[in-house]
């Protein structure tokens, strides 16, 4: 009597650890929530530098007062430049500073004159003479405001400094004027706006300063930046 076939089985295939499944995925939410949290507490501090800041007070005197460029509207200083103008003219007035360094390029807004062309004509219409002004018709952005400015002021013997601007952007000019091994006696003056979204100006600072690091980092590394910088 021939015995019942016992049928075959099958083998089983080895069960994969759900643990192991989801593992990578885990992995990378880690890494992202941790990437954020850095974002996070990076902006958070450079906001509480940003919006500490405290002009010095009094202002020392200087040889010059650097100010910083801005948006020309018509060929005429928008209103946040006209600030920084009449910042740098009280100064003058008060016999602070006796001298300027006016640095801004061309706008690409329509615009015939630079931005230090239009800073000029402003402060020659409040009585400076010329011969109290001098130019820098290139720069494009802050670093190199300041990168343009710095040989402007070693040629006429200038080593005292003023860098005008508004105090948000002070933080970071500073910042800037410290790796560009300004000397010793520059202080970076920022006044308050009236006229100027602080919200958007804030946070537009924030994202600013931040590519400023990186910049900075990628120069300190041997690297060159591109000339739209």
């Amino acid at each position: 009597m021939k015995s019942a076939a016992v049928p075959k089985r099958t083998p089983k295939r080895p069960k994969r650890s759900s643990r192991r499944r989801f593992r990578p995925f885990v992995l990378l939410l880690r890494i992202c929530a941790w990437v954020a949290a850095l974002g996070v507490f990076w902006c958070a501090y450079l906001l509480w530098l940003i919006t500490s800041y405290d002009a010095p007070n009094p202002v020392p005197k200087a040889d010059a007062a650097i100010i910083l460029g801005a948006a020309l509207w018509d060929d005429q200083p928008s209103p946040g430049l006209r600030e920084r103008l009449e910042s740098g003219y009280e100064l003058y007035k008060q016999g602070t500073v006796r001298h300027f360094i006016l640095t801004g390029g061309l706008d690409h807004n329509g615009s015939t004159l630079t931005e230090a062309e239009g800073m000029r004509n402003y402060l020659r219409l409040k009585g400076v003479p010329d011969s109290a002004m001098v130019l820098e018709n290139d720069a494009r952005s802050t670093y190199e405001n300041l990168l343009f400015s710095k040989p402007l002021a070693a040629k006429r013997g200038w080593t005292k400094l003023l860098i005008v601007t508004h105090d948000y952007h002070a933080p970071r000019a500073g910042d800037i004027a410290s790796y560009l091994k300004y000397p010793s006696g520059t202080t970076a003056v920022g006044y308050k706006s009236k006229v100027l979204n602080l919200t958007f100006n804030y946070s537009r600072e924030v994202l600013a300063f931040t590519k400023w690091k990186a910049d900075e980092l990628i120069m300190r590394m041997g690297f060159h930046l591109p000339d739209s910088f």
